[in-house]
């Protein structure tokens, strides 16, 4: 009986095969042009649908919704017709008899139709295909796996089965479309030693095609996002595609690429360039709301005045009809673009009022930082957003939830520790990272100064939970004992509270834990001390130690800011020119992995070092470089861009001064000119007091000038001049006529020819006042620029007197006469 119901199902399915093969069912539903032509073919033909008829129906319908442009598409007509259902009823009953193609197929159409998760038919197919998962082709299985991300189920065991098939057959993937579909699916529940054989496999396959589409680069960027890894090689193998293949860019894509650069933090700034000249030129093709929201938040930053003035005008028209998600990403951009517009500002505040209940409390948070940092004005809209922060506050049970409503509420305006704060405050504590401790302690120092000013009953109980806070704290740092864990709490930490309560306890920590340190945690390590300022002999020794030793597994990009710590922080290792010579030869074998403006940057931090590698340096200072430089430019943040322009500068200074080999001119006369007359024109007390005590010294105020701008546009504190018999001279007799730009002395022709020679024997002496800036944390060694200076004064003739303010400062200089003497012996050059 047995062999006799096998015949006779093998000769059924046979027989159903012949006749789609042969009938006009199936060709008609690919022919179909519409959903409604899909449709009527069900209803007249549902007692000869096979589950073929079925899945090819429902892909079909999917096809012909991915044809028309997102806004025309009409799932939830699909979804909600009656037809529909029928197939979705009769494809649950014929799961079991559908091939694996087609059960991958069905799955991922009625998922992309908008259809819920977790329907019945969606679970069917799930575990369906969940059984057949071992014989499923990689590209059925890259597809389910996509479809089972969709479904939010990045973290089920399902998933964890499809990891572990790649994990098997990753040597046979060939398609980088089916790879980079992989990869995102499983990155939540793979190992780093299986995500770095995914990386290397997707680099080679990257590596071997002429053509990638853009999509499966962007795949492969989210991967990275998902992993939280920054990792150069494939970054820069994916910007590259997106340069290329810029015409199939939408503002969706583009949108989405600099979100993942951000969070990654990958800059491109030839990215940037095309993307603001593309979406420039479109500007008038995005008239809906999603697509402007996303236009605004992409371009508006980098826009010009122009194109930027467009954007708000265009969002102060759109602003009644923005959803809560849209005057959130308004919000933000405006907050980064440094936006002073305030009619848009109050637009968006009065629709808000209409939307505040609808957000999640994170939302809530950023929006109400977002007010603040854009200074508005409506209080009536902040009262709103406490009484709903304080709400969320009294439910929350998450550390990192408590802490940033906690924060956020301190910058509201009279900011007062309440009891729900205290409350919860003292309950989250012991589970608290450092970063949240640094939230919390931050917000309540302020709250406590607030309180005491106003004699509030709450001030004493605020003092006692910031005690408990700093043991907390302390105890946290005690118990440390991976580095990696800690350096990724330390990442975001900064502020007042951190640098004198714990920053001493955290450089024991790392002290402690520093045959943790390797290759892979150099850059955040690097970070960390770049931000604490902090000259720990010890960690620099064994950053240097490992960056020999591993150079050729270190990134170009991440070698800089190894560079950058020594440099800023004036730090010579233990076989100093091996260490530079090996990290400089390395840079300079891969230059082509720096964007334009990272190479003026590297360039002043060697020069800041000592160091000026002639490829880099004639690389850098010529018309071609510059003029790719002024281009990008024109995308960079206001701050980046300010940033980038004073180390040019600076860079051609240096060179023009320690390698005149290099016949590099002088052309940042103009630059320097325009920054000394739109700055400060103030001299500080400070500086008024140095210079009566010089007048009375030297003899006369004629003697000792005070600001003045050297060759090159140095500025120091004060410059006086001595004969060869050391009595001081006028200042004025040695040079030529002065003009008085905002305070500053500033000579007709600021090169040294504009000058004239001092009489033999006599000497032009820079007086320096150097505050804590100057020095590195705790310490009285001279940072990177300050040492500079010093030693690029001296080569323009001067003889430097640097005054540190922990002498002048010190109980040793206590009285007027202590410190003329001081002066005296520093001017004088008395031992």
């Amino acid at each position: 009986m047995l062999c006799l119901r096998q015949a006779c199902l093998f000769t059924l399915r046979y027989y159903q095969a012949r006749t789609l093969g042969s009938d006009l069912l199936l060709s008609q539903i690919n022919a179909c042009t519409h959903e409604d032509e899909v449709f009527s073919l069900i209803g007249r033909n549902k007692a000869r649908l096979s589950e073929k008829h079925v899945g090819i129906a429902l892909n079909m319908l999917w096809q012909l919704q991915k044809k028309r442009p997102l806004l025309l598409r009409t799932s939830d007509y699909i979804r909600n017709h009656s037809q529909f259902l029928t197939l979705c009823i009769l494809a649950e009953n014929k799961v079991e008899h559908m091939e694996d193609e087609v059960i991958v197929d069905t799955l991922y159409s009625i998922l992309r139709l908008d259809v819920d998760d977790h329907v019945s038919l969606a679970e069917a197919l799930v575990t369906e295909a969940w059984k057949r998962l071992e014989r499923l082709s990689l590209s059925a299985l890259s597809k389910f796996s996509l479809c089972l991300y969709k479904q939010r189920r990045h973290l089920s065991p399902v998933i964890g089965k499809v990891a572990h098939i790649v994990d098997m057959k990753l040597d046979s993937i060939q398609d980088i479309r089916i790879l980079s579909v992989l990869m995102i699916s499983i990155s939540d529940v793979i190992s780093q030693s299986f995500r770095d054989r995914l990386l290397h496999k997707a680099a080679q396959l990257l590596e071997e095609k002429e053509e990638v589409h853009v999509n499966y680069a962007k795949r492969i960027v989210q991967f990275l996002q998902n992993a939280k890894l920054r990792y150069h090689p494939l970054l820069e193998k994916c910007n590259k595609i997106f340069l290329r293949n810029a015409s199939h860019l939408d503002i969706h894509s583009i949108s989405l690429i600099f979100g993942l650069y951000k969070q990654l933090g990958f800059d491109s700034a030839e990215f940037c360039s095309l993307a603001k000249q593309l979406l420039s030129e479109s500007i008038d093709d995005y008239y809906d709301h999603e697509t402007f929201t996303k236009l605004f938040s992409t371009l508006g930053p980098m826009a010009g005045s122009k194109v930027r003035e467009r954007l708000l005008v265009t969002a102060v028209h759109m602003a009644e009809e923005f959803s809560s998600h849209h005057i959130l990403v308004i919000l933000k951009t405006m907050q980064k673009m440094k936006c002073k517009n305030s009619l848009l500002l109050k637009k968006m505040a009065s629709v808000l009022h209409k939307h505040l209940d609808s957000y999640h409390m994170l939302q809530l948070v950023k929006l109400t930082h977002y007010l603040v940092v854009l200074r508005c004005h409506n209080l009536e809209l902040f009262a709103k957003l406490k009484m709903l922060l304080f709400g969320f506050l009294k439910s929350s049970v998450i550390p990192a939830d408590t802490a940033a409503i906690i924060r956020v509420l301190a910058m509201l305006p009279s900011f007062e520790v309440e009891e729900v704060i205290i409350n919860k405050t003292a309950a989250v504590l012991p589970q608290c990272r450092l970063h949240h401790l640094n939230c919390i302690a931050t917000a309540l120092v302020k709250g406590n100064h607030y309180d005491q000013l106003h004699w509030q009953k709450s001030s004493e109980l605020c003092v006692k939970l910031l005690q408990k806070l700093n043991d907390c704290g302390f105890q946290r740092l005690q118990k440390a004992n991976n580095l990696n864990l800690l350096l990724e709490e330390l990442m975001h930490v900064n502020g007042e509270w951190f640098e004198e309560v714990l920053d001493e306890e955290t450089m024991a920590v790392c002290q402690r834990l520093i045959d943790q340190i390797t290759w892979a945690n150099l850059l955040r390590l690097s970070f960390f001390l770049i931000k604490t300022n902090h000259r720990c002999v010890s960690l620099l020794d064994r950053i240097a130690s490992v960056t020999v030793e591993n150079i050729d597994k270190i990134h170009p990009f991440e070698i800089y800011f190894i560079l950058f710590l020594f440099s800023a922080l004036n730090y010579d290792p233990p076989a100093n020119e091996q260490f530079f010579e090996n990290c400089i030869q390395h840079i300079t074998s891969n230059l082509s992995c720096f964007e334009t403006h990272h190479l003026v940057l590297l360039g002043h931090v060697l020069a800041v070092a000592g160091y000026f590698p002639p490829v880099l340096i004639t690389g850098i200072f010529n018309v071609s470089f510059l003029s790719k430089l002024d281009a990008q430019l024109e995308v960079l943040p206001d701050t980046l861009k300010q940033r980038v322009r004073s180390r040019l500068m600076k860079l051609n200074r240096a060179v023009c001064l320690e390698c005149p080999e290099f016949h590099i001119p002088w052309f940042h006369e103009h630059y320097c000119q325009s920054v000394f007359q739109t700055g400060s024109n103030s001299i500080n007390p400070l500086r008024r007091h140095i210079h009566r005590m010089l007048t009375e010294i030297l003899g006369g105020s004629h003697y000792a000038r005070v600001s003045v701008l050297t060759p090159y546009y140095y500025e120091i504190d004060f410059e006086c001049v001595l004969d060869e018999n050391k009595k001081s001279t006028s200042c004025m007799a040695h040079n030529l006529p002065l003009d008085y730009v905002k305070g500053i002395h500033l000579s007709h022709d600021i090169k040294d020819e504009g000058r004239k020679a001092l009489p033999q024997g006599a000497q032009r002496i820079a007086l320096e006042f150097l505050d804590s800036k100057a020095f590195s944390k705790d310490s009285h060694h001279l940072k990177g620029e300050p040492a500079v200076k010093k030693r690029h004064l001296e080569m323009l003739g001067y003889r430097v007197v640097q005054i540190p303010h922990f002498e002048w400062n010190s109980m040793a200089l206590s009285t007027k006469g202590e410190q003329l003497e001081y002066l005296r012996r520093h001017v004088y050059g008395i031992q």
